[in-house]
C-alpha cells in the first residue's frame, strides 16, 4: 500500500466506485473551462495591460466597433459610430 503510486490508487478507487466517473468528468470540464476563460480574459480584455511602455492605456485604443464582451445579445458592433473624443 505504501509503494502504490497516486495513479494506481486513483484507478483502484474508480474501479471500486464507477459512479465517480461522471463527477470527475464534470469537475475536469469545469476546471478546463474556467482556465480557458481566465486565459481569454488575460489576453483579450482591454483592462489588462501587459506592456506598460508601448501601450500604457489599452482601453483608449479601442474603437467603437471592437467587441470585447464575451457575449453580445442584441448589439451589432459593426454599426456603432464614434461618440467620444480623442485624447
Amino acid at each position: 500500500m505504501a509503494g502504490d503510486s497516486l495513479g494506481a490508487r486513483f484507478y483502484r478507487q474508480i474501479k471500486r466506485h464507477p459512479g465517480l466517473i461522471p463527477m470527475i468528468g464534470f469537475i475536469c470540464l469545469g476546471m478546463g473551462s474556467a482556465g480557458l476563460y481566465l486565459l481569454r480574459l488575460a489576453l483579450r480584455s482591454p483592462d489588462v495591460c501587459w506592456d506598460r511602455k508601448n501601450n500604457p492605456e489599452p482601453w483608449n485604443r479601442l474603437s467603437p466597433n471592437d467587441q470585447y464582451k464575451f457575449l453580445a445579445v442584441s448589439t451589432d458592433y459593426k454599426k456603432l459610430k464614434k461618440d467620444r473624443p480623442d485624447f
